[in-house]
């Protein structure tokens, strides 16, 4: 890394911290296919991730609590929601499964716009492009996905519920690996 450059993480630094959440032990190649990123987009982001101190210097495992931090705090001012039209596609944040028995059924439905989505609603872009595609190749990790983006968006009682479940989710992953 260029030492005069300010290094940063990217949004897909974040989905991959996750995934290792999920699969602490995965190789670049396994954790490339998990994500469905690059095995060199798989090294990158972790060497981002561990530049961040948001990994163990010593091996791939995440700071649990330290990554939870910057998913409340710091996600939602680094990689701020950007809605668009109403669009076909992947149900996110409230309206996705592990958020949705929360909710009001009048809500407003967000998606991923997606070709292949089976939801219709205002279209939030997502914090990564290939993050659609989750929904049908890796459920665990679309789902927390859609709770990072109940974060995101920031209204008080609904980040309130989506930090507490992917607290919840987070730690029981972690405990299990």
């Amino acid at each position: 890394m260029k030492s005069d450059k300010q290094p940063s993480l990217k949004p897909v630094d974040v989905v991959v911290a996750l995934q290792l959440i999920l699969s602490p032990e995965s190789k670049f190649a396994s954790l490339a296919v998990s994500v469905g990123i690059s095995h060199g987009e798989a090294h990158n982001s972790l060497r981002r991730l561990r530049t961040s101190k948001l990994t163990r210097p010593e091996r791939r495992a995440i700071y649990v609590e330290r990554l939870l931090a910057f998913i409340t705090v710091g996600v939602p001012v680094a990689f701020p929601v950007i809605y668009g039209p109403e669009s076909r596609g992947v149900p996110t944040a409230h309206s996705a499964p592990p958020f949705s028995p929360y909710v009001a059924v009048d809500a407003e439905p967000l998606v991923w716009a997606d070709a292949e989505g089976a939801g219709r609603g205002t279209a939030l872009v997502p914090l990564y492009p290939r993050a659609p595609a989750l929904s049908r190749t890796n459920p665990p990790l679309y789902e927390l996905l859609t709770l990072v983006d109940s974060v995101r968006i920031g209204r008080s009682r609904e980040t309130t519920i989506a930090i507490d479940v992917l607290v919840e989710r987070v730690n029981s992953a972690a405990g299990s690996a």
